[in-house]
């Protein structure tokens, strides 16, 4: 046990090192929240299901003392224009089925299938529209989102203490073509779907200090994304996460994690140019016509928040064939600090869930 808990202590050293060592940067169009849930993390006995069902409500809005003015990257004519438009708003609302199978008491193989509703709204052509100050434009859509799948194994698997690796595919199975009330297609930082190909990898890792009663976690993964069709590649996203549970009573779990992400500048493949001031009446200037790779000024991000919450194991508090290994949850995710590089940045946001097991293949004894 107590080799178990040196690797507990120095995974959690290794986080808050590379947390310290994460630079303050700024991202467009949309996140989603995001928390630890331990029944997606972890790795289920031999030929049991774990099926997650998530709720997650995430607002996005300007930081005071921000404009939110920032580029249009303009894919399909390939024109990066800075000072085009000016972001509003962004609410994303995920519906997520989560499907987490042990194919042995190691190994288990996940399927993650986000459903998304999002609603935009920013200002449009500030200087060059007909008001020289910009039109207002909406953006609504609906549907699935980019499905992952991941392998994950369990390399510590003990009473007291758990460390699983985890790889995965994120597919391009959401929508890259949505079109906002002006007729033209979002920039892919908005869409439901990134468009290419995702690689993620992530390690999570558990122990209980007392057992039965107060354990730690940490979580934390890496995602990278190819440039898609339209010559737009969104930025590397790292995630840090670590908390406690403490049990009170056997149907009650009480969760406190701090949850860190660090998102890299987007980048497209476009000329340069800057949009006509107000009230000049001018078309945008040609500042670079060369059609090269360019990281996009206003994206990538950091943001740091405090995520209390619960969990109540129904199995337990009402023992019934319908409740049996089940649980709810809820979380409420509270900013702390937030670099959006003067872009719309994420608000307090909401996640609700209701976990399951199946025990699709009977043990054996």
């Amino acid at each position: 046990m107590r080799s178990a808990h040196r690797i507990s202590v120095f995974m959690l050293v290794v986080l808050c090192v590379l947390f310290l060592r994460l630079e303050a940067r700024a991202s467009c169009g949309a996140v989603s929240c995001f928390v630890v849930i331990g029944a997606q993390q972890q790795v289920p006995q031999q030929g049991v299901l774990t099926v997650n069902g998530i709720y997650n409500y995430t607002p996005m809005r300007l930081l005071s003392g921000t404009t939110g003015i920032i580029p249009a990257a303009d894919q399909a004519r390939q024109r990066l224009i800075l000072d085009h438009h000016q972001e509003v708003r962004t609410i994303t609302q995920t519906y997520t089925l989560d499907l987490n199978y042990g194919v042995t008491d190691r190994l288990a193989v996940e399927l993650t299938v986000p459903y998304l509703k999002r609603k935009h709204l920013h200002i449009d052509e500030l200087g060059e529209s007909a008001t020289e100050a910009g039109e207002p434009v909406n953006f609504a859509d609906n549907g699935i989102g980019d499905v992952r799948v991941t392998a994950k194994y369990n390399l510590l698997p003990t009473l007291r203490h758990m460390v699983v690796m985890g790889f995965g595919l994120e597919l391009p199975t959401g929508d890259t073509r949505g079109r906002d009330s002006s007729g033209q297609v979002l920039e892919s930082a908005g869409q439901l779907g990134r468009g290419n190909v995702g690689l993620i990898s992530s390690i999570y890792q558990t122990y209980e200090l007392i057992p039965h009663r107060l354990s730690q976690f940490a979580f934390a993964s890496y995602r990278h994304t190819f440039r898609n069709r339209d010559g737009y590649q969104f930025g590397d996203e790292y995630q840090l996460n670590i908390g406690l549970n403490l049990v009170t009573t056997p149907w009650l779990v009480l969760t406190n994690q701090f949850n860190y992400r660090y998102l890299t500048h987007d980048n497209v493949t476009a000329n340069l140019e800057q949009s006509a001031p107000p009230f000049a009446g001018d078309e945008p200037v040609v500042l670079d016509s060369r059609v090269l790779d360019r990281r996009i000024p206003n994206t990538g991000s950091t943001y740091l928040a405090y995520t209390p919450g619960f969990q109540l194991d129904l199995g337990e508090l009402i023992k019934s064939r319908f409740t049996e290994a089940t649980s709810v949850y809820f979380m409420t995710q509270i900013p702390l600090a937030r670099d959006a590089n003067n872009n719309l940045a994420q608000g307090t946001s909401f996640v609700f869930g209701l976990t399951r097991s199946f025990h699709l293949v009977k043990p054996q004894t």
